[in-house]
């Protein structure tokens, strides 16, 4: 399984410190704490204040030893600096969304159910999925929905959706996946993908929402300074990143492999890391998740 991959590669050593910073549900910092034995410390980061408080539950057992913050990791630099941490010796982020948050139609984060067209995992955030979806030209919706989800259609659906906005504002989720069906001529019961046509547009909107992108990067950037470097009795730190789609991994190969190249960091993974076949009939969300590891050397 990809969680045991992790706690493998990160080779987090006893009594050390670890970020997590997508805590989420608390699934990965558990497997950690359990390794950091007594004396670690776990750091979990998340923005969504719902997670953040089923996490609290289920680490309840290792209260004295967990930091919990309702930040962005972009902001782990300054979370850090607060806690008096000049460098910890891991850091992991799951790139992926909550099946929880998935499943709250409310979010509007999915189509399976209607909901209001939200997608922000941080409500404290002010602009919506509708809001992009009624305001953004044509030109800079079918731009969004190709570069952040490669969408192949993105201009027939760019000039669909504005179509149906000068009549009304787009509000609801289903609405919008039947405007994408419509605008691929497709009738998403008879298709003979297993993924819905709206995907990708629902994949890429919700990364604008919630600037997935730029948060990742600053994440990376950020990195090598939050990593302990390497000692007389410790290795470098490690960061270990999943992530669920192309745009993503890219921007996470690229930044190991020029760190690696100015002696930064050594890549602990040369392909990455993917589900096997098991874990992926348990969980078929898994079968686009990639793992990769890369440690400070300097």
């Amino acid at each position: 399984m990809l969680a045991d991959a992790v706690l493998e590669h990160l080779a987090i050593p006893p009594g050390g410190i670890v970020v997590d910073a997508t805590v989420g549900l608390g699934g990965h910092a558990a497997r950690i704490l359990d390794k950091l034995g007594k004396q670690g410390k776990l750091v979990g980061l998340d923005v969504d204040e719902t997670n953040l408080a089923l996490a609290k539950d289920r680490l309840a057992c290792w209260s004295d030893q967990v930091e919990l913050r309702r930040c962005n990791f972009r902001e782990l630099r300054g979370v850090l600096d607060s806690m008096g941490m000049a460098g910890v010796h891991a850091i992991v982020a799951d790139l992926g969304v909550s099946s929880n948050q998935l499943a709250d139609a409310d979010r509007g984060l999915s189509f399976i159910e209607d909901g209001p067209l939200d997608m922000r995992l941080d409500d404290r955030q002010p602009t919506t999925a509708a809001d992009l979806v009624n305001s953004l030209s044509e030109r800079e919706l079918a731009d969004l929905f190709f570069h952040n989800s490669q969408e192949r259609f993105s201009r027939r659906i760019a000039r669909r959706i504005c179509e149906v906005r000068r009549t009304s504002r787009i509000r609801h989720t289903a609405e919008l996946a039947a405007i994408v069906c419509k605008a691929l001529k497709v009738d998403p019961k008879a298709r003979r993908s297993k993924i819905h046509p709206a995907t990708r547009v629902f994949q890429a909107l919700r990364m604008a929402v919630n600037d997935e992108v730029g948060a990742l990067q600053a994440l990376l950037e950020a990195a090598p300074a939050c990593l302990a470097g390497p000692s007389t009795d410790c290795e470098g730190g490690r960061i270990a990143v999943i992530s669920f789609h192309s745009v993503e991994d890219g921007a996470v190969k690229r930044d190991f492999r020029r760190r690696a190249a100015a002696g930064q960091y050594r890549i602990c993974t040369k392909k990455p890391i993917v589900a096997d076949d098991d874990e992926c009939r348990l969980n078929p969300r898994a079968r686009s998740a990639k793992l990769r590891v890369a440690q400070r050397v300097a």
